[in-house]
């Protein structure tokens, strides 16, 4: 890809949202896992944490990238891909077991393994943004590196504060995730129509929002109340 066409800039930016929008996950295990440090230690574990956490992101989104070259793979990560999007919008508990660790090293181990072992959907996300493109992925996942150790904390304030980015967040790796599944080689053809193609981008990116939207709404609804009714 040229890296002075509108596509590059445009996969660009859609890898640099998406990584903001998933900064999220970074922010909560830095700061569980660092929050028993002194205020210097901390600082040191968010830098030594986040450098190895971002290589080990570089090197397994690279290898995704080659993956995703093989045969029916780009189909199966975009399938996933519209899991992660559905599960962005919905409420996780799976940080609860990030333990808070009392001396450095021991804290930059946790932060890199834990955001290793969540880090999958960053993975996934970038590497379908970039279509192959290896310069794509470098430089989306460098420029990342200040939104996870400055931006992200900020970000989740944001979105604590303005709920609805949450939901242009999904629909972004919605739309990330049937690009990915319309450029599939043996379902290509399919979608060779641009009313097919961008009938089926609608569908994937509404159907994921609704989705989300619903399932929180019965969430809501299912919650107990917090009042006590008393017998008269």
């Amino acid at each position: 890809m040229d890296i002075m066409s509108p596509d590059f800039w445009a996969a660009l930016i859609t890898i640099i949202f998406i990584d903001l929008v998933l900064a999220g996950d970074n922010a909560i295990v830095i700061g569980m896992a660092a929050r028993k440090l002194s205020p210097e230690q901390q600082k040191k574990a968010i830098f030594w944490g986040t450098f190895g956490a971002v290589a080990i992101r570089i090197l397994a989104t690279v290898l995704v990238v080659e993956l995703l070259k093989i045969p029916g793979l780009q189909l199966v990560g975009g399938l996933l891909l519209v899991w992660i999007a559905y599960k962005l919008l919905v409420s996780d508990e799976g940080h609860k077991d990030v333990k808070a660790k009392d001396n450095l090293w021991a804290a930059v181990q946790t932060i890199v393994i834990a955001d290793a072992a969540m880090g999958l959907d960053n993975v996934i996300a970038v590497a379908g943004a970039a279509h192959g493109d290896l310069l794509l992925v470098v430089i989306g996942l460098l420029v990342s590196v200040p939104i996870v150790v400055w931006g992200s904390t900020l970000f989740i304030k944001i979105v604590n504060r303005f709920p609805p980015i949450v939901y242009i967040g999904s629909g972004v790796l919605a739309f990330t995730a049937a690009k990915m599944i319309t450029h599939e080689p043996f379902i290509h053809d399919w979608f060779a129509n641009p009313a097919v193609y961008w009938a089926f981008l609608i569908v994937v990116i509404v159907g994921v929002l609704v989705a989300g939207k619903l399932r929180n709404a019965r969430g809501v609804i299912g919650k107990p109340s917090t009042s006590t009714d008393h017998e008269m």
